[in-house]
């Protein structure tokens, strides 16, 4: 907060918390809150960093966001530079998608491979694109923001992370952070909405979602 020049209450008026919450983490961090992503956002950190996990103060597997002027495919198929990944046409809510449906429309888009490199080195077999529905992830995603998913990253070992997972039969994206029995919180950002708990067997993790590309 010093490097940001902010004292606890302005933080909490940011991040729209009391000042006791902002205390409670400074002073208690690897408990975390709801709202530790929204706070190293404002700090320019990671929640890893906030929470001990990591020494590292700089943001590291957060979602990177880009400018929908910048998915530009490469020029031709030819070109070294230029790879296919999976376009989903189906989908994931926010709030929640359900999955029980009898087709599933899957293309391929091509991509540059250096611009997926500024979000991931998996292989292109092991990323897809899809749209996301619904404002339960703003203001971190928007409707029909298009969001890119690792599927090789599917362990939420790390707090807060953004997934795209399926609950109850409905894909959704949210958070993640498992709880001390076993047990995963899935949580929103817009504050209106509900957490939820999900018990073994009934969450399934498809991948991490590692950029969000938004509309100019």
């Amino acid at each position: 907060m010093a490097q940001e020049n902010l004292s606890q209450s302005a933080l909490a008026r940011r991040v729209g918390v009391s000042s006791t919450a902002i205390w409670k983490l400074l002073n208690d961090p690897a408990q975390g809150s709801k709202h530790t992503h929204k706070i190293a956002r404002e700090l320019g950190t990671s929640p890893e960093y906030l929470m001990g996990e990591t020494d590292d103060p700089k943001a590291s597997g957060e979602i990177r966001f880009v400018p929908a002027v910048q998915e530009a495919p490469a020029e031709a198929p030819s070109d070294p530079d230029h790879v296919e990944i999976d376009l989903i046409d189906f989908a994931y809510g926010m709030g929640g998608t359900f999955t029980d449906t009898d087709h599933i429309d899957v293309e391929k888009v091509g991509f540059s491979r250096r611009w997926l490199r500024q979000f991931t080195h998996s292989a292109p077999n092991q990323l897809f694109t899809t749209k996301g529905i619904g404002d339960s992830m703003a203001p971190t995603i928007s409707d029909h923001d298009i969001v890119v998913v690792d599927k090789s990253d599917r362990v939420p070992e790390f707090a807060d992370k953004v997934w795209a997972i399926v609950y109850g039969g409905m894909a959704m994206i949210k958070r993640l952070r498992q709880l001390p029995d076993g047990s995963m919180l899935i949580s929103s950002d817009n504050q209106l909405v509900r957490d939820a708990r999900a018990t073994d067997g009934e969450l399934h993790v498809v991948g991490r979602v590692v950029a969000v590309v938004r509309k100019l």
